[in-house]
């Protein structure tokens, strides 16, 4: 395991998910959690467990899913269980969470 740490949260790479990415360098998908503007999204994986994911942007703005699992008796640190690019759909949603949340910070 591989623990990162975004201001006081603590992010844990499990080997079997920074095996499964695909097209991903496990840095974008930090730089997405440390995001200043990151959209909380509660989702299931596919077998059926609870997740919470965080829709964002790396650096370069590329959008982002990453799903986490919190860790039993941990106040605040976080399994990473996945990670992808949004698809167009999701992306439509994003993009239209971020015009909102701009119209909020103005």
């Amino acid at each position: 395991m591989r623990v990162h740490y975004t201001a006081a949260v603590g992010y844990v790479w499990l080997e079997i998910t920074l095996a499964a990415l695909r097209g991903l360098e496990p840095y974008e998908v930090l730089q997405a959690l440390g995001s200043r503007r990151r959209y909380p999204v509660p989702g299931r994986s596919e077998q059926g467990i609870q997740v919470l994911t965080i829709w964002a942007r790396t650096s370069a703005g590329r959008p982002l899913v990453v799903a986490l699992r919190k860790i039993p008796d941990s106040r605040r640190d976080w399994w990473i269980v996945g990670a992808r690019e949004l698809d167009e759909s999701e992306l439509a949603l994003f993009e239209q969470w971020e015009r909102k949340a701009g119209d909020d910070h103005d």
